[in-house]
């Protein structure tokens, strides 16, 4: 893929903090959802919060899990960061394609059976949908200070592609150096040949 423009960079950088913290945002309320569903005696809140955690996933959930992933991956292949080049980057794409598979496969169905048994006036109490967000809070938490630090260095094709860029540029620089210094060193004969 063509490298972003700056401006362009920018944009889609904006586009995927926001999106990104937005997934932690809707976890954490999931996650408080979940618990007041849990915990409640009342099942009329219980209800109600299973209802609430219904309309998150099913109109927040996969949108925004999609454009996080989709902006992510325009990022790495669209900037030097590259995609395969850092582990961080690797870890990042593998737990976010995780998550929103999880997203997709187990949070949403557990949610629609709670909140099917709540309009049905039988709200149980669902462990799973406490454990479920919080893994996904904390998983969120962690892709969020990876992307903040970006620690453990590059992969095995990021120090090979490193060190070709460096090998090109110490090329190139000694290309310039040596037909800058032939330059120079001509220019100086004859100056000093014409005296």
């Amino acid at each position: 893929m063509q490298q972003l423009s700056r401006p362009a960079r920018r944009a889609v950088l904006v586009l995927h903090v926001a999106v990104s913290v937005s997934w932690l945002g809707l976890t954490l309320g999931l996650l408080a959802l979940g618990l007041t569903g849990y915990t409640t005696g009342s099942p009329e809140m219980a209800t109600a919060a299973y209802r609430a955690m219904k309309v998150f996933g099913d109109w927040l959930v996969l949108p925004i899990a999609l454009m996080s992933l989709v902006s992510g991956l325009v990022l790495s292949l669209g900037t030097p960061w590259g995609l395969a080049r850092h582990r961080w980057v690797v870890i990042k794409f593998w737990l976010t394609l995780l998550t929103l598979l999880l997203s997709v496969f187990a949070l949403r169905p557990g949610i629609n059976h709670l909140a099917a048994a709540a309009a049905a006036g039988t709200p149980a109490a669902g462990i799973q949908l406490v454990i479920a967000p919080a893994v996904a809070t904390a998983t969120y938490f962690f892709l969020t200070a990876i992307s903040v630090l970006k620690p453990w260095g590059p992969t095995k094709r990021g120090s090979r592609l490193r060190a070709t860029q460096s090998a090109g540029a110490r090329a190139r620089q000694a290309r310039r150096s040596g037909t800058e210094g032939v330059g120079v060193r001509q220019e100086r004969v004859s100056t000093s040949g014409g005296r």
